[in-house]
């Protein structure tokens, strides 16, 4: 039978153990950040030829040798030890492929910090568009859904029990907002550009300029990149532990509605019913299941974001001194799992939510399971009871409320 070589670095993770993720998270995957830091260099260097520091096409140079090289990920990660991190040996790479006019310029004024915590942001930025992209689609059904259902009504439940009769249109109306919320916290993150040199304080750019020259350099570097500008953030962490926060509440908002359909499609209750997809769904063991795998692959997501946010808090408080002596390091693989959470959660959530149904009828009857005492609130404020079918409060006009913040 075939095996998996365990010493092949390419083939390390593949997602056999992290099903939530598999075919949503390349944008994040060791050749996409590979393909990051040659950009990077590259940017850098058309910002020193723009500025009259590196010769005149020097740029056009070193992208052709880039364009034509071959960066294995699993080389530069087999030799990124000697250095502590891949940028060096990529360097040594690019670099081979260059005139030695060009190739004394690239990456000259700058350091490895720089050129990795950009990538990282950079990366960041292309996977933070699919995740919203995912998430607009994922708010959109819930939108569709609560407009549908306005009218289905449903037993509202506080600490696991029946409380007072609600509407499933609410009940999605609400899930809405909080995707939506976490939709525009991940939006406004600002994914800045990293340049301050060896020690963040641009040394060496002035002596390759001025200090006016000097100190103009990372806007314009992180304008060539579309990031956002920032003086040196070496050991000043917020960039990326925010950045992490808004891809945990993404995490956050989608397990809970995972959450809530796993507890809503289970036998006894029965009212929501995940996307048929042939052999999805099933079990091993037992054939008549029909399991709700989208919302258990979701679940997982929220279940590890949290643990990996705290792990960014920890390095962010050990950033020590001006250049941090691992707390940097541990940040990498955490924050990319937490990027590559985010794209398989919110891209399952489309999914789940673009076929996601209801079943009403099966809904009235849990209503109705706990008689007049579903209507306890109504009769203690009015003395009656009436119809537990029309007592939604002011639903519709929540509704409207809520999903008024469609307009992007």
């Amino acid at each position: 039978m075939p095996s998996a070589d365990p010493s092949d670095p390419a083939a390390f993770d593949v997602g056999l153990l992290s099903p939530a993720t598999v075919g949503r998270d390349g944008v994040v995957g060791d050749s996409a950040v590979l393909r990051a830091i040659v950009e990077v260099e590259l940017a850098y260097l058309r910002v020193l030829e723009d500025a009259g520091i590196a010769p005149a096409g020097s740029t056009s140079a070193a992208r052709t040798a880039a364009g034509s090289a071959v960066f294995d990920a699993a080389d530069i990660a087999g030799r990124s030890d000697l250095g502590g991190n891949p940028v060096i040996p990529l360097l040594s790479r690019l670099r081979a492929g260059l005139p030695a006019d060009v190739a004394v310029w690239v990456h000259r004024g700058t350091t490895s910090q720089d050129v990795l915590d950009t990538a990282l942001m950079l990366t960041a930025h292309r996977a933070r568009a699919a995740v919203i992209a995912s998430l607009d689609a994922t708010a959109d059904s819930l939108a569709g859904l609560a407009d549908r259902h306005r009218g289905t009504p449903a037993a509202a439940r506080t600490l696991t029990q029946h409380s007072t009769p609600t509407t499933w249109g609410l009940r999605f109306a609400t899930w809405f907002a909080a995707v939506q919320d976490a939709r525009d916290v991940l939006a406004a993150v600002r994914l800045p550009a990293q340049l301050g040199g060896a020690s963040g304080t641009l040394a060496a750019l002035v002596e390759l300029s001025d200090p006016a020259t000097a100190v103009r350099l990372p806007a314009l570097f992180a304008a060539e990149l579309d990031l956002d500008g920032s003086h040196s953030w070496h050991t000043s962490r917020a960039p990326v532990t925010r950045l992490g926060g808004a891809l945990t509440e993404v995490t956050d908002a989608l397990g809970t509605i995972a959450a809530d359909v796993a507890t809503m499609s289970r036998t006894e209750i029965g009212e929501l019913a995940e996307p048929e997809v042939p052999g999805r769904g099933g079990s091993s063991a037992m054939p008549q299941k029909r399991n709700p795998v989208l919302s258990v692959l979701i679940r997982s997501t929220a279940l590890r974001a949290p643990g990996l946010l705290s792990t960014l808090h920890a390095c962010a408080a050990s950033a020590v001194d001006e250049r941090p002596d691992g707390a940097w390091h541990a940040e990498w693989p955490t924050l990319r799992e937490l990027l590559r959470l985010a794209l398989g959660a919110s891209g399952l959530a489309a999914e789940l939510t673009a076929g996601l149904t209801v079943d009403a009828d099966k809904a009235r009857a849990n209503l109705a399971i706990t008689g007049d005492g579903i209507l306890a609130e109504r009769v203690a404020l009015s003395g009656t009871a009436g119809d537990p079918a029309g007592y939604t409060g002011a639903s519709n006009e929540l509704i409207d409320a809520i999903l008024s913040r469609r307009s992007r």
